[in-house]
């Protein structure tokens, strides 16, 4: 099953999938519908984010990607409706943002270069299998 990712700069060394801190828990959204995925992307550059791309990549590889990361995946079903808080920032993300350049830093530099080749290599396997 094909899902859709947010991603910034992809295809970069520097590429990196857009992610929320949930109570301690960095989580990745995957979303069913291609409509919804771009219309978060467009609600992120409203509030002066930059804009991530939208990539198709198979469900499984993302959640194999999450658990090795150590990262929580959700899936966010077409014409899905929260029910709490949390729920909404899976249709609607949060008002602020953590600084972009969090994912340069050199304690984080191993682990998204780790992290970066993981999702190179997931879409170079989606891209043989197309």
């Amino acid at each position: 099953m094909l899902v859709h990712v947010l991603l910034y700069e992809a295809g970069t060394e520097s590429e990196g999938i857009h992610s929320l801190e949930l109570k301690g828990t960095t989580v990745i959204l995957m979303f069913e519908d291609k409509d919804d995925a771009e219309r978060y992307c467009g609600l992120l550059e409203a509030q002066d984010f930059p804009t991530p791309s939208v990539e198709e990549l198979t469900r499984i590889d993302i959640e194999a990607f999450c658990v090795e990361a150590g990262y929580e995946a959700r899936y966010v079903e077409k014409g899905f409706i929260p029910s709490t808080d949390e729920e909404r920032l899976m249709i609607s993300p949060p008002l602020s943002n953590l600084e972009v350049g969090n994912w340069h830093n050199k304690d984080n530099l191993n682990e998204q270069t780790s992290s970066n080749e993981q999702l190179e290599d997931i879409k170079k396997r989606l891209e043989n299998l197309l």
